[in-house]
């Protein structure tokens, strides 16, 4: 038998560990472990854990649909493993793999764990759209890219030779196993969580927020996006007041769809650079997580003492005065959305203009996000607050009040989520209120001069 362990990959088609599983002909137990530190402050109440639950709950319907079982448990993945192996005659542990810092503390005790049980480990790597291992050794360099535009024309050079097509593998093709009833006990889901999958399970999908919702099949989600807002996205993307995005990256970002269904299906459009360009980005920053020593640690690499986090309440809780800061946050608390530009705004007003380190914020999105991934929102943090790899110059500071007035003149992003200055006239909607917490000239001028001292304060300690 071969024990399978869903993470970031809840579909149930395009998994190249099933082709694997398949070939050998065996028997397969499937389990999805809900681990008791990724749901900690009760992140399952947040947008993040939110979307994650209700794609588990569709993935146990995809599960059901086609005639198999995907079990559910809760608790540390490594004892979670250790019980499944003691109850079930595991031959091999199949999962794909994850290098954020918890993914590889996780998997090196999962490995322990099968091999102090004379089991077998099989990892397969499926998460970007390149096999990055491949692509770095064909670079012909030593060191990694650190600049996206070279990594972009190398990375579109080896699609065009060497990508890896979608599996047509489907999980009705394999034999998936039941679980022994002691394990079921032993594993079972806190009341909470099970209440809340079983509440998934049984709505419809696509309803607005809320833990209930089932989540949307993805594939249709994409299918809308190029037949009818590709071709005006290059132009439309900035306008954030209007829905010019895919809005996949909720789907993605947990696996409800394999990036390379999403590259197959972009190809057949001519107008697929602009968006094509985002799938790199998000290759990119992947790239930069695995071959990255400092990835995961900038923060500890430069002396922030400089910054404080005394504006940081007011952020989250969108009372910092400036219209379309606190427009964003409101919908980013309220939906679990924010659109692309202004998340590089908020995020370059928070670590910038406020002086608050980026690690805040990071940490707040984490929550906060539908679409949250531990890599990608890092890696736009650190874009936004000049540190890292090919990030902004620390003398960029994005203008919120320019942005807002350059991407959305008639104001009517900020009128719909701050219902009380609809009444202001579009020349005036846009500017810092009475009441703003820093001035946005004068914090511009601060934030050169701290974060060019703060840059020059790198160590290797």
């Amino acid at each position: 038998m071969i024990l399978f362990v869903h993470r970031k990959d809840l579909r149930v088609d395009d998994l190249p560990a099933w082709d694997a599983i398949r070939a050998r002909g065996k028997q397969s137990l499937h389990v999805l472990i809900l681990d008791p530190f990724l749901l900690k402050r009760e992140r399952h109440l947040e947008h993040s854990g939110i979307n994650f639950l209700q794609h588990a709950a569709r993935l146990q319907k995809l599960y059901q649909a086609a005639g198999q079982r995907l079990h559910v448990l809760y608790g540390e993945p490594a004892a979670v493993v250790s019980g499944l192996l003691a109850s079930h005659p595991v031959e091999e542990l199949v999962f794909h793999e994850d290098f954020t810092p918890y993914a590889t503390h996780r998997d090196r005790q999962l490995r322990a764990t099968a091999e102090a049980a004379g089991v077998a480990v099989t990892a397969y790597d499926e998460q970007s759209l390149v096999d990055l291992r491949e692509f770095q050794r064909g670079s012909g360099r030593s060191e990694p890219y650190k600049v996206f535009t070279p990594f972009y024309r190398k990375w579109s050079d080896y699609l065009l030779h060497f990508y890896r097509p979608a599996s047509a593998v489907h999980v009705r093709e394999l034999a998936t196993a039941e679980l022994h009833p002691s394990a079921a006990e032993a594993f079972a889901l806190p009341p909470e969580l099970a209440a809340s999958l079983a509440a998934s399970r049984g709505a419809e999908a696509g309803h607005a927020g809320g833990s209930t919702a089932l989540a949307p099949d993805p594939h249709r989600v994409l299918g809308g996006f190029l037949a009818e807002r590709l071709r005006s996205y290059a132009d439309g993307r900035d306008r954030f007041a209007h829905e010019a995005t895919s809005r996949l990256s909720r789907h993605v970002n947990v696996g409800a769809i394999s990036v390379r269904a999403v590259y197959e299906a972009l190809l057949a459009h001519p107008q697929r650079e602009a968006w094509l360009r985002q799938l790199a980005w998000r290759d990119f920053y992947i790239y930069q997580a695995r071959l990255d020593a400092h990835f995961f640690t900038y923060e500890k690499r430069y002396d922030l003492s400089t910054l404080d986090n005394r504006h940081f309440q007011a952020w989250c809780e969108a009372r910092t005065g400036i219209p379309i800061i606190d427009a964003a946050m409101t919908e980013l608390n309220t939906t679990g959305w924010m659109p692309n530009r202004l998340r590089m705004v908020t995020a370059m007003f928070l670590t910038k203009n406020l002086l608050c380190p980026f690690p805040y914020g990071e940490q707040y999105f984490r929550y906060k996000l539908s679409d949250y991934d531990n890599t990608l929102n890092r890696g736009g943090w650190l874009w936004c607050a000049s540190l890292g790899f090919d990030a902004a110059p620390y003398f960029r500071i994005m203008n919120p009040v320019t942005q807002s007035e350059t991407h959305d003149p008639e104001g009517t992003y900020i009128r719909r989520w701050l219902p009380e200055l609809a009444h202001l006239p579009d020349k005036t909607i846009h500017r810092p209120q009475l009441h703003a917490i820093v001035d946005l000239k004068t914090s511009r001028t601060q934030a050169i001069d701290v974060y060019r001292g703060l840059l020059h304060s790198w160590t290797d300690a």
